[in-house]
């Protein structure tokens, strides 16, 4: 189970969204707008957000980037826009997971619990302690990804510090690790059009990163190439 705040101006799609979530088992708040939302915090505890870009007031990117100043709340954007840039700017400001509507409601709880065990894998991973909020989640992790500081943490302690273009790509491959991220993905989070074979850049990159990360961390990065579609973080990883 989750503490969930919904922050959606559109009533209908809001209850729906509390009223799934709710019947999955999660305790949902649902909000207007991020007045209600800042609200909701004072009055209780909160794991994850549910943001829509597309606000009345304070928008969603600015609400985001607000809230991962301070806090360490798991943030999934929930939008209509599905520009890549709007991505980029999503994952930017700190969100965990970026989602376009028309969204299916399976697929968003499901995003709900993997975000959910990842906070914890990263609690445990901070504090040594292990909480009960989400008693499906996952073993302790290894590495470590720091989204504020741009860094990713080896099981050892040591840091390598990431690039903007690392820091985009590294976003990809931790929040789904052990899966494939495609080309196409990768290279469209990176502003471009699409996967272009013929443009080794993101190749290039990955050698850059790999050959940095061993030395400043004195092992392989587990970054491994997927034939015919892409990348996976082939390791354990919490975000924090």
């Amino acid at each position: 189970m989750a503490r969930i705040a919904v922050v959606e101006d559109e009533a209908p799609l809001r209850t729906d969204l509390v009223e799934y979530l709710s019947a999955c088992g999660h305790d949902v708040v649902g909000c207007g707008d991020g007045k209600e939302l800042d609200e909701a915090l004072d009055g209780r505890t909160i794991d994850i957000i549910i943001l829509d870009i597309n606000l009345p007031g304070e928008g969603g990117f600015s609400i985001a980037g607000r809230l991962r100043s301070h806090s360490d709340i798991g943030i999934i954007m929930l939008t209509a826009r599905g520009l890549n840039v709007d991505r980029v700017v999503g994952l930017e400001v700190g969100a965990d997971v970026y989602m376009v509507k028309p969204v299916e409601l399976r697929e968003l709880e499901a995003q709900v619990r993997t975000l959910a065990r990842r906070m914890r894998v990263g609690a445990v991973a901070a504090t040594g302690s292990v909480e009960t909020d989400f008693p499906d989640a996952a073993a302790p992790t290894e590495w470590i990804y720091d989204q504020l500081s741009w860094t990713l943490i080896s099981p050892e302690g040591k840091a390598v510090k990431l690039t903007g273009n690392e820091r985009v790509f590294m976003s990809l491959l931790v929040t789904r690790p052990g899966e494939p991220v495609s080309r196409d993905e990768i290279f469209k989070a990176l502003g471009k059009r699409g996967w272009d074979p013929s443009d080794r850049s993101v190749d290039s990159m990955v050698r850059r990163l790999r050959a940095k990360g061993e030395a400043a961390l004195g092992c392989v990065l587990p970054i491994e190439s997927v034939h015919s579609i892409g990348y996976a973080f082939a390791a354990a990883v919490g975000l924090r």
